[in-house]
């Protein structure tokens, strides 16, 4: 084979630019274990392009960054305060959540259903829940309800939809739906979150 050739063909480049298909990418991860002049051309692109990257690299100005925290809900994403909780508005780290209230949580639920308010005011009551037991179906025309999960895994019906929930997920549900949640491991815990409308 005339590695020159292959070399030259711009697939390495393709390559580290994510353009080739799982197909074509294979065949060039056999290529680099065959022939070492074209791993090692491998590696010189790819640490060319890191460099290039790094050179061109800019530290996102401070007001964009704290934008995208506050739509993600979150101040520092490491970091909640327990006496300003965002609205859960999406899916996200729920790592930071369980650090605030951990203890709070236990290993394995007695009960099975303990909840706790964790935030009241006139827009939005938040609780966190551990339950061992199914949602029977239920329907809301007064507030939205919604549940960000934290630990554990659940199957929500909503109308005709259907979510298979585990960590980090939210979902929300909309006035006169009827839903329910049955639980897939052996409990649950999760944000409950109602918004008053």
């Amino acid at each position: 084979m005339d590695t020159g050739k292959y070399i030259e063909s711009g697939v390495l480049e393709e390559y580290c630019l994510g353009l080739l298909s799982e197909e074509e990418e294979a065949h060039l991860i056999q290529m680099t274990m065959l022939y070492p002049d074209i791993k090692a051309e491998l590696t010189a692109i790819e640490n060319a392009m890191e460099k290039l990257a790094n050179l061109n690299a800019i530290e996102p100005n401070p007001s964009v960054k704290q934008k995208v925290l506050l739509a993600l809900g979150f101040d520092d994403p490491g970091m909640l305060n327990m006496d300003d909780l965002p609205v859960i508005r999406h899916a996200c780290d729920p790592e930071p959540w369980i650090s605030l209230f951990s203890h709070l949580i236990p290993d394995e639920p007695v009960a099975d259903f303990v909840s706790h308010l964790i935030r009241d005011d006139e827009d939005v009551q938040q609780m966190l829940v551990i339950s061992k037991v199914n949602v029977p179906e239920e329907e809301h025309g007064d507030m939205l309800e919604s549940f960000f999960i934290l630990q554990g895994r659940c199957e929500c019906t909503i109308g005709e939809d259907f979510y298979a929930l585990g960590p980090g997920d939210f979902v929300e549900i909309p006035l006169h739906k009827k839903h329910d949640i049955k639980l897939v491991t052996s409990h649950v815990t999760a944000v409950l979150q109602y918004r008053f409308i």
